[in-house]
């Protein structure tokens, strides 16, 4: 089994003796990480949405004016 060393300079992270990967310990941080990485991608998705209702909002109104 590989052995984990804490990281000196920061104290949430452990880095794996065998595949020299480093590890964060902090679930906390990790979890309100993915939260924040979730709302944002929330937030780009509904800017997406608002811009192709504008555009479907223009192709009306140029209907209706060219009449």
């Amino acid at each position: 089994m590989a052995k984990k060393t804490k990281v000196n300079e920061l104290p949430d992270f452990e880095k794996d003796s065998v595949t020299h990967a480093v590890i964060n310990t902090n679930s906390s941080a990790f979890s309100a990480r993915r939260d924040q990485l979730q709302k944002l991608k929330d937030k780009d998705g509904e800017i997406q949405q608002m811009k192709s209702d504008i555009e479907e909002l223009k192709k009306i109104i140029k209907k209706l004016g060219s009449k």
